[in-house]
């Protein structure tokens, strides 16, 4: 038995309706919506003593529920279709006397003006805005006309609709330009079985008098299970408020049937601010055998620590999940503009959301584990914030890493998950005095969080490695000596301050086109200038191409640790101009014949990245790639010619002898890593 019409224009004709109700029956035919689902919303806004009127009532047993539960009884039904009313008649007649069934077309009502305190309209408008082509939009204009009169002053209109982004468009737009409040509702639903995997809603139009000339639009929406109300400020922002929420509901419906092939990613939202609040990466491990315990867990990311391989990127990630040994495992980062009750607060607050991301065949009522790294929910201690004109929002900010130390970064809040620039802190000493007082007290303080940069340590692995390649610098002396150095792209400055303390006899000017890069550096990553450092405020380009002009063959070695502004370029470092084959020969003309040319590349885009090391190879006759194992990074130490090629195995005793000498006496550097050991996997291109 076919019951769907044979196009969208028979929704509007009684004839279909008629033969509809014929072939279906007396059994009810609900669009969407239980009453148990609906009854929450609609108790907020249908009162006892309220006149209702349904529009296009059909079958539903809506009406018959809402007498029978006492929420109202002077309620009258209307449609177009003989057969069904006949039916509604007969089934309801005596049992709800108070209870009416009248056959009238809504878009000519034969009531007089303000009958009613509510119209409730559940599935009819959905039902007639099949489209936006112009009759259909003037249909639509009539139907919400004769809503309008026949409501009383503060009366509501109550829409149950599925909320298509035309539909809600077209009913905000119409009623709020009438000076009607808008708000709209989403559905809580009941029990785990929906007719719909989209989320229901509930317009509510609350009518007043219109005002003349240009009145506020009050537009709300209110989450599903939440109380108050979210003010928007235009139909633009409700529509997109509710794509989101729709959104969120078929993404909950596929990880609730199947594992997740990919990493899915979701941001969950202040509520007051708007602004994303947490984080959170969906990861399903396939490969770890199932068991009546681990099949769901949430791993809270502690804070300043999001940036981090195992974090922050997809194989990391990965790993996380199947190291935890769950079957799916959802990863939250906490964002540095909230504030956080530690980890039981965030358990609270998270609990009944992160449910509706479990996977499937989860036994009920299974107790999930919070995990975290260490069992508590990190520091984060925010030291700076501003705005630059070229690099945009910033911060800096001091974390705790893994174990007791603590880190200074840099971040550029257009890429967030980016550390521009990192230094150590050096532990706090307090003065003697100080301490002989301390020990007086029963309950010391904890101790205070580090402040002072430690300049002997290199936090970026891509730093170590620039600074290897100076290994290639010819002479018999494994530390260079009398060289002068440019580094583009100053930072926090970790780089250039290394190069100057360990490479005592070392000229470094250092180029950098944003001002204010050179006052962070200052103020919070203990950079300076003196004799041997110098700081030329300028774009690296015109830089460059000034010296290759009046200065050629100027520098032993010329670095590039430049990010791009361009977020649409497959290429954050450096920008696209400065591996552009005119460019790079101005470097080699300002490089000299023995000097090494170090480039910090960051792309993505396979394509791209094989253009940029073709024209490098054209300009540079010698060219090594050093990956940066768990990041995108990949350092490139170009020479201008070939007679100084060496193979892997002089490189790394050439960087042994390096490392050798800056770690003479008196020399205080962290002996995590060697800088052979960092040019081990290095590559002759």
């Amino acid at each position: 038995m076919d019951l769907l019409p044979r196009s969208p224009n028979e929704f509007g004709s009684a004839r279909y309706w008629d033969r509809f109700f014929r072939q279906r029956g007396q059994r009810p035919f609900e669009w969407y919506g239980a009453f148990p689902e609906l009854c929450p919303v609609l108790h907020k806004y249908v009162r006892p003593r309220d006149k209702v009127l349904v529009v296009g009532c059909g079958n539903s047993e809506l009406s018959e529920q809402m007498y029978d539960m006492g929420m109202c009884e002077d309620i009258t039904n209307i449609d177009i279709s003989d057969i069904v009313i006949c039916q509604m008649q007969e089934r309801s007649g005596s049992k709800r006397p108070k209870m009416s069934y009248l056959v009238m077309d809504m878009l000519q009502m034969d009531f007089p003006d303000a009958q009613f305190q509510v119209v409730l309209d559940k599935g009819t408008l959905d039902a007639v805005l099949t489209d936006e082509e112009e009759a259909t939009l003037a249909k639509v204009d009539k139907m919400f006309a004769e809503i309008g009169r026949v409501l009383q002053v503060g009366g509501r209109y109550l829409c149950v609709s599925l909320a298509q982004a035309h539909v809600l468009k077209k009913a905000v737009e119409y009623f709020s330009q009438e000076g009607w409040v808008v708000r709209v509702h989403q559905v809580a639903s009941i029990g785990d079985k929906q007719q719909f995997v989209l989320p229901i809603f509930i317009y509510v139009m609350t009518k007043f008098r219109k005002i003349l000339g240009s009145a506020p639009q009050i537009l709300e929406i209110c989450p599903e299970k939440q109380e108050k109300p979210m003010r928007v400020e235009s139909t633009e922002q409700l529509v997109a408020a509710v794509k989101d929420r729709q959104h969120y509901a078929l993404l909950c419906s596929q990880l609730s049937k199947i594992p997740c092939g990919e990493q899915v990613s979701l941001d969950l939202c202040d509520r007051e601010s708007g602004r994303p609040r947490y984080t959170l990466h969906v990861v399903d491990s396939p490969s770890v055998k199932p068991s009546r315990d681990n099949h769901f867990a949430i791993f809270i990311i502690p804070q300043g620590r999001e940036t981090e391989w195992l974090f922050g990127m997809e194989e990391g990630r990965k790993q996380l999940a199947t190291s935890a040994g769950f079957r799916r495992l959802v990863t939250v980062a906490l964002h540095r503009e909230q504030h956080y009750e530690g980890m039981a607060g965030i358990q609270a607050e998270l609990s009944a959301k992160v449910m509706e991301l479990a996977p499937p065949g989860i036994p009920a009522r299974q107790q999930v584990p919070f995990l975290s790294a260490g069992g508590d929910i990190g520091v984060r201690t925010v030291r700076h914030c501003d705005t630059s004109p070229l690099s945009g929002e910033y911060v800096v900010e001091d974390v705790k890493g893994d174990g007791t130390c603590y880190f200074r970064r840099l971040i550029f809040l257009r890429n967030r998950n980016v550390v521009q620039s990192e230094a150590r802190l050096l532990p706090s000493v307090p003065p003697q005095g100080q301490k002989k007082r301390r020990k007086d007290k029963k309950k010391p303080s904890p101790a205070e969080p580090p402040t002072a940069i430690d300049k002997s340590y290199l936090c970026c692995e891509h730093h170590k490695a620039m600074v290897a390649g100076l290994c290639l610098l010819g002479g018999p002396d494994p530390l260079p000596g009398d060289k002068a150095m440019l580094v583009v792209g100053l930072g926090g400055g970790s780089l250039p301050l290394f190069i100057h303390d360990y490479f005592s006899q070392a000229h470094v000017a250092v180029v950098e086109i944003d001002p204010s890069m050179l006052e962070v550096a200052t103020r919070w990553f203990g950079f300076s200038q003196g004799d041997r450092m110098q700081v030329h405020v300028s774009d690296g380009l015109d830089y460059v191409a000034k010296l290759a002009a009046e200065a050629p063959a100027h520098y032993d070695a010329i670095m590039f640790d430049v990010d791009s502004k361009d977020l649409m370029v497959g290429m954050s470092c450096p920008p696209p101009a400065f591996v552009e084959k005119p460019f790079l020969q101005k470097v080699k003309t300002v490089l000299k014949p023995e000097g090494v040319f170090v480039l910090n590349l960051v792309c993505r885009d396979a394509r791209l990245k094989e253009s940029v090391l073709a024209t490098l190879r054209e300009v540079f006759p010698l060219l090594y790639a050093r990956h940066i194992e768990g990041e995108v990074n990949e350092i490139l130490f170009c020479q201008p010619s070939p007679e100084g090629r060496q193979d892997t195995t002089e490189l790394r005793a050439r960087a042994q002898a390096l490392d050798g000498a800056l770690r003479q006496p008196g020399r205080p550097w962290d002996s995590s890593y060697m800088l052979a050991d960092v040019l081990q996997a290095v590559k002759i291109l």
